[in-house]
């Protein structure tokens, strides 16, 4: 019951501030409206954004998430160095294919932290996610080879609670 009341009003103000950084409103008038679209759109869709947790906030997590993002930003760069490698080439040595990607994550979040990380570095696209593997398209075979060697996964695996295997 409080976790659906504390994910309404989070969704709610995370809404509105939404919102008002887009129109810069602050009539009175508009700013009412405002905060009952946000409250509307929170009723109807507040376990959309925020979802039901698997547990409470973890301060640990977020900080090893926090630490995370510089690694994957760098990720993203060495990638983006490849693809213009790879387009530059004059035999543009692209070896496209789709594979399963096995890994050992237990909860929803590790899952999609994985997922997502794949997609936003260039050269790979997770195309489908479960509980046991991802299936991702990768433009080439470095790029592959660079995803199974596990280092994102390892790095996903200490967000999720420490390391494992």
């Amino acid at each position: 019951m409080w976790e659906d009341m504390l994910s309404f009003l989070l969704t709610a103000v995370l809404m509105f501030i939404f919102w008002f950084s887009l129109s810069g409103q602050t009539k009175p008038l508009f700013l009412i409206f405002g905060a009952i679209c946000s409250l509307l759109v929170a009723y109807w869709s507040h376990d959309l954004l925020i979802g039901k947790m698997e547990k409470g906030p973890d301060l640990k997590k977020f900080i090893r998430m926090i630490t995370y993002l510089p690694w994957l930003a760098w990720q993203i760069v060495l990638a983006n160095w490849h693809l213009v490698y790879l387009v530059l080439h004059p035999k543009m040595p692209i070896d496209p294919t789709i594979m399963r990607y096995e890994h050992d994550l237990k909860t929803n979040m590790g899952i999609t932290v994985l997922a997502n990380s794949i997609t936003l570095t260039p050269g790979t696209t997770s195309i489908d996610a479960d509980r046991r593997e991802l299936i991702v398209h990768a433009i080439s075979r470095k790029t592959a080879e660079d995803l199974l060697s596990g280092s994102m996964l390892a790095k996903v695996r200490e967000i999720e609670g420490g390391a494992r295997r």
